[in-house]
């Protein structure tokens, strides 16, 4: 029987006082918490199965609080979520119940970014609002499929902390455009989801050298490993998706 294994990981990084990430991997969250050891969970291929990875606007509040509202959303309406409509219906939801929070005064202005895809039975949906990332591991090359939802870096940047949408984020309701897409899905196709706390400190060819030689859990460590070698300056979560028959 065709399978999909999911590994995941979600770390504050060295800087950051606490983890404002969560994570979601069908029905299982991991919402502010710290895992060292990624952890691997193994899933049938057919019913619709949701990974993706939130990440609270840092500089605002709450963004813990942010983040896990979106990944439980995803995790509840998951295994409906079988075509691009489906997507873009859930992550307004999202979005409406990251503002119906937000009417507490302590929680207004929290936010956060998603990114993540749907792994249906011979495709994937691949979704994001703001900077997170899904990227195809291919064996030529990392190949990004999600949309930055991010200003035009100035000359000789390569990053930027600023984005142009997210899940709630402001004093009053903005609406939201969801980057949706399929893609086709076969045997030994692999995917990272993750926050910009491995994209921001670890250039795309770094990330592609550690994937071309690990796989499963040992990829996830190396990953983790690399954005901590280069500073850990923000958090950091990600999930791998592999298909196995």
């Amino acid at each position: 029987m065709e399978y999909v294994t999911v590994t995941a990981l979600s770390h504050p990084g060295l800087l950051r006082e606490h983890n404002e990430d969560s994570l979601v991997a069908g029905p299982w969250t991991l919402c502010g918490t710290m895992t060292e050891n990624p952890q691997t969970l193994v899933f049938p291929l057919g019913t619709p199965l949701v990974v993706a990875v939130a990440d609270g606007i840092g500089g605002q509040p709450a963004g813990e609080v942010a983040s896990a509202l979106a990944v439980r959303q995803l995790a509840a309406l998951g295994p409906s979520l079988d075509t691009e409509e489906a997507v873009r219906d859930a992550l307004n939801l999202c979005n409406d119940a990251v503002y119906a929070a937000g009417r507490d005064p302590e929680l207004n202005t929290m936010g956060t970014t998603v990114a993540g895809a749907v792994v249906l039975a011979e495709s994937l949906l691949v979704f994001n609002v703001g900077d997170s990332r899904v990227l195809d591991a291919t064996a030529d090359g990392l190949r990004q499929v999600s949309v930055d939802d991010s200003p035009p870096l100035s000359p000789g940047r390569r990053t930027t902390s600023l984005v142009t949408q997210a899940l709630g984020g402001t004093p009053s309701f903005s609406a939201i455009t969801p980057h949706v897409r399929e893609a086709p899905l076969s045997a030994g196709d692999r995917y990272l989801v993750c926050t910009d706390g491995l994209t921001d400190p670890v250039p795309e060819d770094a990330l592609n050298d550690l994937l071309q030689l690990h796989s499963g859990g040992r990829a996830a460590f190396e990953l983790w490993k690399s954005a901590i070698e280069a500073g850990g300056p923000d958090n950091i979560t990600l999930a791998l998706i592999a298909v196995g028959e």
